[in-house]
């Protein structure tokens, strides 16, 4: 729609996860680095978090992108399961396996087997489940069970969960200290900076073939104080504003145009940001200028 009005190749801030647009901050290279650590040592299980829209759905694709014939990757994305045969039904039905119609018992039965048909092939098997916190104490004690399935030294199945903040809680319960013992490989991801923010929003314009300058200065400060350095939010942010920009042929996304989206936001069905006003960061905004130009 915008896309030829700003000189951009395709759409820079896309809510789809999108591996090739990743901005690696210094704790999303460390966090793709945890998680490529826990692939390649055997680690039992591998844990990274983050504050919903932090970017950790697009750092799974971008580690999924390393084709490794001797890996065997499992996703699981659909974490509202009831009892251990339908977990075990979406475990198969990511491994590829028949699960349709089968009990408890046959559903476990043929997991074994394949793992131990893949370690017999030379292949280890990875189980990413993304959204694990809806997983709860009880299934997650059942996922620690599934990953006692070894060959003497040799794990034949490996977990990486990925969730919301709430799962680091729900590891520390005493139900799960058992499961926590067995963690390897911990990382939170936290919100962007101011500066990351500005660098952020840089890359994806730069990315999508637009130019840097694009978005002001302070017009990505503002996003980053709305947004609290959320990338999903910036992203909602910075799309809209693209648009308010081509309506009303702007070449480049100002201050004032940045807090028209936003007014519209907060009156909106569905606010951004719903902790603060538009005049805080209005306010904040402004001392924040005082104080670079050395005022007030």
């Amino acid at each position: 729609m915008y896309e030829s009005f700003f000189g951009l190749q395709e759409k820079p801030f896309s809510l789809l996860p999108d591996p090739d647009f990743l901005f690696y901050t210094k704790q999303h290279k460390l966090a793709l680095t945890m998680l490529e650590y826990g692939m390649s040592s055997q680690a039992g299980f591998t844990v990274i978090t983050g504050e919903i829209g932090a970017g950790k759905t697009t750092l799974i694709r971008k580690l999924l992108e390393n084709d490794d014939p001797s890996v065997t990757v499992g996703l699981l994305n659909n974490t509202m399961v009831a009892d251990l045969k339908e977990l075990l039904s979406w475990i198969a039905f990511a491994f590829g396996l028949e699960f349709e119609g089968k009990s408890h018992v046959e559903l476990y039965n043929d997991f074994i087997h394949f793992l131990i048909e893949e370690y017999g092939e030379g292949r280890r098997c990875v189980m990413i489940i993304d959204e694990a916190q809806q997983l709860g104490v009880e299934l997650l004690e059942q996922v620690r069970m599934l990953s006692n399935i070894n060959s003497g030294k040799h794990l034949l199945i490996q977990f990486i969960l990925v969730g919301q903040p709430e799962l680091r809680d729900i590891l520390r319960r005493p139900e799960l200290v058992q499961f926590a013992q067995r963690i390897a490989v911990d990382y939170h991801l936290k919100r962007l900076s101011e500066e990351e923010t500005l660098e952020y929003i840089r890359h994806r314009v730069n990315m999508a073939g637009g130019k840097s300058t694009l978005f002001h200065d302070d017009t990505c400060r503002l996003i980053w104080q709305y947004s609290r350095g959320i990338p999903r939010l910036i992203n909602v942010l910075c799309d809209t504003a693209l648009v308010y920009g081509f309506s009303e042929q702007r070449p480049e996304i100002d201050l004032e145009l940045m807090q028209d989206v936003i007014k519209d936001k907060e009156s909106g069905l569905a606010p951004v940001q719903d902790e603060i006003s538009v005049e805080e960061i209005e306010r904040d905004l402004e001392d924040t200028k005082e104080k670079k130009t050395g005022g007030g």
